[in-house]
């Protein structure tokens, strides 16, 4: 039998950053829940769009006065968040991005484990999601679950890759957010990953529901997104290997073998997006953050890498290597094995 006298209000919150485009969509999709939110807060982070976005939350909200629109100045999506969490006083968290969208069931299906007495230090509830394109238009059905583990059960495995929890597939209890401190507000990228491992290791329970209940829309960045998503993934990986010294008594080298493999894979992986579309300023600043990573790793992987940097800068070299890159992907598996 499930719990009935738990406090189950729930606040929903999205950030809005002249997302006019996109913003109404989202909105609707809370407002037609199975589940309606006992909150519903907006938070214009210092849109520069003249009010767009924001004219068409007033709009919303004159039909439907749960909706609250805040305003403050710029601070990026975690500062946002944050700043909705504390304008809010519901026991659950639903955080949904600007550009995503809500399946009508999600708050329904998301809270009933909170039901369950024996859920006690249940942290978060997250499900699968649907990948749409700019456009709407599906790209993959059950994206989470094809590509790492859930739940999240592991602390290596949490460290060597993308938690791919994204807060618009989550339910957080407002206890646990706010006894790890919320988001990051230095994080505009990597934020997600960020909470959840810390809810994690301050020992807060996961459940992964496998069903999809909202999408996720991917899209080309602007090169300023792609800046602020370098300077994140940096301040991330600081923090991971500060927080994750060695621990010689259980075999785990952290930095070595987990956190420094994981980074310049992901560097890579920017470089030849950057290839990809000639962008040779990201290029050159996906070599210096990979310069940062190398001294983390064994001395074995360290050398092809410090061998490569230098001639990573040349177009021509980084149109090579980007021909090259099934090969190279080869290689760096041979290297971190």
């Amino acid at each position: 039998m499930t719990q009935t006298n738990f406090d189950l209000s729930i606040v929903a919150i999205i950030p809005l950053y002249n997302g006019a485009r996109w913003i109404e969509q989202a909105i609707k999709s809370v407002l037609a829940q199975t589940l309606a939110p006992d909150e519903f807060i907006v938070v214009d982070d210092g849109s520069t769009d003249g009010g767009a976005g924001a004219a068409i939350v007033e709009r919303l909200a004159q039909e439907h006065p749960i909706i609250t629109l805040l305003r403050k100045p710029n601070g990026g999506q975690s500062s946002a968040r944050n700043f909705a969490v504390r304008h809010s006083t519901s026991a659950l968290i639903a955080l949904l991005d600007q550009d995503d969208i809500w399946y009508r069931t999600h708050l329904e299906e998301l809270v009933e484990p909170f039901k369950e007495p024996t859920n006690s230090r249940l942290g978060w509830v997250y499900s699968d999601f649907d990948e749409i394109d700019v456009n709407g238009l599906m790209m993959t059905h059950r994206m989470v679950g094809k590509l790492t583990e859930h739940p999240k059960r592991n602390i290596v495995r949490c460290l060597s890759e993308n938690m791919l929890i994204t807060p618009g597939c989550s339910l957080i209890k407002r206890s646990a957010f706010e006894s790890v401190c919320g988001f990051d507000e230095r994080l505009s990228g990597y934020e997600d990953d960020d909470l959840f491992l810390r809810l994690f290791r301050a020992g807060y329970d996961n459940i992964f529901i496998e069903r999809s209940l909202s999408q996720w829309r991917i899209f080309e960045g602007s090169s300023g997104h792609a800046h602020r998503m370098y300077v994140s993934a940096m301040i991330y990986m600081d923090k991971l290997v500060k927080a994750f010294p060695d621990d010689k008594f259980r075999g785990h080298y952290y930095a070595r073998d987990v956190i420094g493999p994981r980074f310049v894979q992901t560097f890579m992986m920017i470089y030849g997006r950057s290839v990809r579309n000639r962008n040779m300023e990201q290029c050159a600043e996906a070599v210096e953050h990979l310069k940062r990573v190398v001294p983390l790793l064994r001395w074995s992987a360290q050398m092809p890498l410090r061998l490569m940097l230098p001639f990573m800068r040349s177009p021509a070299i980084g149109q090579a290597l980007f021909a090259a890159r099934p090969l190279l992907m080869r290689v760096y598996r041979t290297i971190f094995a």
